[in-house]
């Protein structure tokens, strides 16, 4: 095996120019979740062009895909999980580009070593709140995996960081119009009632457990200064590392927002989303990536002892099938991610020794799970 893993880390080394392309193509074109179209691809192009077969608009999803270079052997059956889509605005602030670059890079790698298994690049689109994973996973798209695994780009190198349980939720008000100044008493304001539900929330916050992350925009609030808004919506996260207890702060949280509307006299109506679990750490996998990434030369960082998860639909795959998803730093110190310097740092050069290394350890990891049959079981 170790003799398999210098030879994968020679192979990507071969694969630096043309997997750096493709991060860096994708990364200058952003695409928002299931509007991948250019990103799936140049991903399912250079995969077909190394020898894979390709399946598109795998789960009834357009821009995702399944890749699959078959060995000796059919199982294990190990997928590297590829995401790719961008933030609005902020384009590729999460790095994602190289989420999926890293994965490829590793799997045609691995396909060169005629090894006892099978290598699968699952294309799945839309983490950014789509839950893309959930709906492959629905769909059987996970069916006869024996692992999955992925890096994602941080300021940090952590191999055993978890995440939140998430639901979101939309609040709907009501109220009624009228002219904000010569009858302002014969309208019922529902941008006060959505104001009033932030109120609210905050003084939950000091009620709740310190995992727990509550987190809202207002997507609409009128339409004039001079018209009582008749109609006001709110946008919220609401995250917890139990998915019980999640559910209830999330009617917690509902309960603030209906005592704003009785308060204002208004109505509000919620739609909650489907969300996603909270990640089920597999530690034997993780050993196995923390001591490639030492193989490597790179120490891994210490975990912050509170807070600093979010949320992933990785999550909801770690129920199903054993999962890694370390972090990789591609920063030259602290930059939280979902901001433009962040952006930045995802095709800088830091980002490319960063792919590099992520691709490195993924492949070497795989190895090992060709190499045991009972390593990461659920």
């Amino acid at each position: 095996m170790e003799r398999l893993k210098e030879e994968v880390i020679k192979l990507i080394e071969g694969l630096r120019d043309e997997i750096i392309e493709l991060s860096d193509r994708i990364h200058k074109n952003p695409e928002l979740g299931f509007e991948e179209h250019k990103a799936c691809a140049w991903l399912t192009d250079v995969l077909s062009e190394h020898g894979f077969e390709v399946e598109r608009g795998v789960a009834g999803l357009e821009t995702a895909f399944r890749a699959t270079f078959t060995g000796s052997r059919e199982h294990p059956k190990v997928a590297l999980l590829a995401e790719y889509d961008a933030l609005p605005e902020i384009g590729h602030a999460c790095g994602h580009n190289i989420i999926a670059a890293s994965s490829v890079g590793a799997a045609i790698a691995l396909s060169k070593l005629n090894l006892p298994g099978t290598v699968v690049v699952l294309g799945t689109p839309a983490e950014e709140g789509g839950g893309g994973k959930i709906i492959m996973i629905e769909q059987g798209a996970f069916k006869g995996i024996d692992a999955a695994m992925m890096i994602h780009p941080s300021d940090q190198n952590l191999v055993s960081k978890g995440s939140l349980a998430i639901k979101e939720i939309r609040m709907k008000f009501k109220g009624k119009l009228a002219h904000a100044a010569a009858k302002p008493e014969k309208g019922i304001n529902a941008l006060d009632a959505v104001i009033q539900a932030f109120n609210n929330i905050n003084a939950l916050r000091q009620h709740l457990t310190e995992d727990v992350r509550i987190h809202g925009i207002i997507t609409h609030g009128g339409v004039k200064p001079n018209i009582v808004p008749d109609y006001a919506e709110a946008y919220f996260y609401v995250r917890a590392l139990d998915e019980n207890y999640l559910l209830e702060v999330l009617e917690k949280v509902k309960n603030c927002a209906k005592g704003a509307a009785l308060a204002q006299g208004a109505k509000v109506e919620f739609e909650v989303g489907r969300g996603y679990r909270s990640h089920k750490l597999n530690h034997a996998l993780v050993e196995a990536f923390k001591a490639n990434l030492l193989a490597l030369g790179v120490k891994p960082d210490r975990p912050p002892e509170h807070g600093g998860m979010g949320s992933s639909d990785i999550g909801d795959v770690s129920h199903v099938v054993p999962v890694i998803h370390p972090y990789i730093s591609i920063t030259e110190g602290e930059l939280p991610s979902h901001s433009r310097e962040f952006a930045e740092a995802a095709c800088s050069e830091k980002g490319h020794q960063g792919l590099l290394i992520g691709a490195k350890a993924l492949a070497m990891t795989a190895i090992d799970l060709y190499a045991s049959s009972t390593l990461g079981r659920l």
